[in-house]
């Protein structure tokens, strides 16, 4: 086959991409050109509108075939379009929690760069969703992790931002030289770094050795992977990062990074590993990796959720539910039920809606106090209605009762638990920790409801604000009465 010229490409399908990349480049040079005086929300703003274009670009793709371009590195599939539409929506919510963020703490020259490192790690997220390379792969993950460090200690004067940063730059290095390990085995068993390839020539492997050294790597891949998840035993850095970053790069880490890290995952192990090694020794890589696959969805949901119960700062309480979220994730990996995909998808659009709300009233509390421990909540009600009623709605779906999405995403999962083998102890683990989770959430809206208010303030509510509170709640609400509206678009792609 004769090599194709880069004209000869249709670079339509990467349209997204390059509107994220063009917006970058602008917002690269007004920052720098641009006085100091003039405020640099302006740039937030920008950002916000190349979020939209993308998301428009993306939608008018929606038609398209799959269609796969230098030479299958790059891949617009159904399974692209979908969760590029969830990082890009995730994306824009974050971006509006941004333009309302105060910046204090050695923050006020460095909030241009806040904004399109931002742009630059939801590119590498992008990409990640459309890979069809290992490499390619490995460029997305690093261009969203080195961002999202620089994210993390962007307050350079506050110690408890830099101890993060310096957390997550370590644990994330070990991570990725991990992940590149076990890479570098499928590739030295297979020469060749394309998924389909590889996933084909593993297909035919009967060598018991290297059906050995196929579980190596995959376990290797996978424990690098889980740092970006934040599962346990992998989870230590999330608290510590959470609590010393600034809110909307909190948020950030929590949906945007959560769903490029199970993009990543589901990619790798379920495109490559599952068909891998189908010989009568008990089938695929990944049926052999069962029983770990489920001791660490199990040991996660329940570390997560239990450690939970003692936090007093808000926000290392919902980096502790955010690992037990990951748990409930990886119970749909462990189980592979049919709706896979769509399981993990609807609970990622759930979680991004639910905590994207949370943290927009975090943002807003602990603005106003300067603290963000639970007790600053208190008599939430008594001093803005709305805002606790809010912050109550989403608690209640991120807790997973009925009528809301959260609901629907556990929902989804735990019946997916019974497809072929049942995993009743899974299943069993799942309800009794959602039941824990019930303690530290309704904790919250103790504070909030039934406990006296330290002082009488109002609170004024910024429109990015207001917009991520609306869409939280009109979402966790309609998808939870509603869920086939989100099969239904799914189908669309």
């Amino acid at each position: 086959m004769s090599l194709e010229t880069l004209s000869e490409f249709n670079w339509s399908v990467m349209t997204p991409e390059f509107i994220i990349l063009g917006v970058i480049a602008l917002l690269t040079l007004l920052d720098l050109f641009m006085p100091k005086r003039i405020d640099r929300r302006i740039l937030g703003w920008l950002s916000i509108a190349g979020i939209i274009a993308a998301m428009a670009a993306l939608f008018s793709l929606l038609g398209t075939e799959p269609t796969s371009i230098l030479y299958d590195t790059f891949t617009l599939d159904m399974f692209g379009k979908s969760f590029k539409l969830l990082l890009l929506a995730g994306a824009g919510l974050v971006m509006f929690l941004a333009v309302s963020y105060d910046a204090k703490e050695g923050m006020e020259d460095y909030r241009g760069e806040f904004y399109y490192l931002f742009l630059t790690a939801l590119l590498g997220a992008m990409f990640m969703t459309s890979s069809g390379d290992l490499i390619t792969l490995f460029i997305g993950l690093e261009l969203l992790s080195i961002s999202s460090y620089i994210l993390a200690g962007i307050k350079k004067h506050n110690l408890k931002s830099n101890e993060s940063a310096m957390k997550y730059v370590i644990n994330g290095s070990i991570a990725t030289a991990i992940t590149l390990f076990g890479m570098s085995y499928v590739y030295g068993l297979t020469g060749s770094t394309n998924l389909a390839e590889i996933a084909n020539k593993l297909s035919a492997v009967v060598d018991g050795q290297h059906t050995y050294l196929l579980g190596l790597a995959f376990l290797m891949i996978f424990v690098g992977l889980s740092f970006k998840l934040a599962s346990a035993p992998f989870h230590m850095w999330a608290p510590d990062v959470y609590q010393g970053a600034p809110t909307p790069v909190t948020a950030f880490l929590s949906v945007v990074s959560k769903t490029a890290g199970f993009v990543i995952v589901i990619r790798i192990l379920i495109s490559v590993f599952f068909n891998a090694a189908p010989s009568g020794d008990g089938g695929s890589i990944l049926f052999k990796m069962h029983d770990y696959l489920a001791f660490l969805a199990a040991v996660t949901m329940i570390i997560g959720n239990v450690v939970a119960l003692k936090q007093t700062n808000i926000k290392r309480m919902f980096a502790y539910s955010s690992i037990a979220h990951a748990g409930y994730l990886l119970v749909a990996l462990t189980t592979l039920s049919a709706n896979l995909i769509f399981s993990v998808w609807f609970y990622l659009l759930a979680y991004m809606l639910m905590n994207l709300g949370a943290f927009a009233v975090i943002q807003v509390v602990t603005e106003k106090t300067g603290s963000a421990e639970i007790a600053d909540f208190a008599g939430l009600y008594r001093r803005s209605p709305v805002l606790a009623v809010t912050m109550g709605i989403l608690l209640v779906s991120l807790a997973g009762f009925p009528g809301t999405a959260g609901f629907i995403g556990k929902l989804n999962i735990f019946v997916g638990a019974f497809y072929g083998e049942p995993h009743y102890v899974l299943a069993s683990i799942m309800i009794a920790t959602t039941v824990v989770s019930y303690f530290y959430y309704f904790g919250v809206m103790t504070q909030m409801f039934f406990r006296p208010a330290r002082e009488e303030s109002k609170f004024n509510l910024p429109f990015g604000i207001i917009v991520v509170l609306i869409v939280a709640v009109v979402g966790s609400v309609l998808f939870g009465v509603a869920p086939n509206i989100a099969l239904d678009f799914l189908n669309k792609m």
